[in-house]
């Protein structure tokens, strides 16, 4: 459960944007300077703009949490215990990869059948397995591209900021500088309670969301695509 903390500072939020978009109906000149500074100051965080597409995309269930500058390097018990997770199987990463193989007219992320990104959303105690995505993306496309086609690294860190407009380690699915199609391994689909945590789009910002609403919100290719 959130503490009460969590909720306040959601509820300001959510005030503040109600604000913000009674100030944006006013006619140009009746709006104060300095509530217009105001509104424009409010969403420039990663937190609020993040929650601001999240809200508008009807997510409700979610939180934000900020964490020591050494977060990565506590055992996954402790990140767990921070975060109030409900197990180190809950605490999750987003993960860019790249198909080298790709033919290339496939360049970009515009058929999420056949893209030349996807980011991948696993456990951080789980083995991903890059062999099964290939094999569910040469089955997605019923076999017309050969298999040799797919073969799955993970892209350089300099190309995953540029497409995901966050440092590693801060990687989310939410707002990023492109449409890339996620990739949710069933095993997090499966959790229990169904409420999971990953990069908020900074390095010591964290992002828990209800899993079936992350599912309605990012629409993912859900794949068996790790092992314990």
């Amino acid at each position: 459960m959130e503490s009460l903390a969590d909720l306040e500072r959601i509820q300001t939020r959510i005030l503040q944007r109600i604000t913000n978009l009674e100030l944006s109906l006013l006619p140009t000149g009746d709006t104060p300077l300095s509530a217009a500074s105001t509104a424009v100051a409010d969403v420039t965080t990663t937190e609020d703009r993040l929650s601001s597409i999240l809200l508008g995309n009807g997510v409700r269930d979610f939180c934000f949490k900020r964490v020591a500058s050494d977060y990565y390097d506590w055992p996954l018990e402790a990140r767990r215990d921070v975060l109030g997770a409900a197990s180190i199987h809950h605490l999750c990463k987003s993960i860019v990869l790249v198909n080298t193989q790709a033919p290339s007219n496939i360049t970009d992320c515009s058929d999420r059948n056949n893209s030349k990104y996807y980011v991948v959303v696993v456990q951080y105690t789980a083995r991903f397995n890059a062999e099964t995505v290939k094999n569910f993306l040469y089955t997605l496309n019923d076999g017309k591209i050969p298999k040799k086609k797919f073969n799955m690294r993970l892209a350089p860190e300099e190309t995953s900021i540029k497409l995901t407009g966050f440092e590693h380690n801060g990687v989310t699915c939410v707002g990023m500088e492109t449409d890339i199609p996620v990739i949710l391994d069933e095993a997090i689909a499966k959790l229990n309670p169904d409420f999971f945590w990953l990069g908020g789009g900074e390095i010591d910002l964290k992002l828990g969301m209800r899993t079936s609403e992350f599912i309605k919100f990012a629409k993912p290719f859900i794949v068996n695509c790790s092992g314990a």
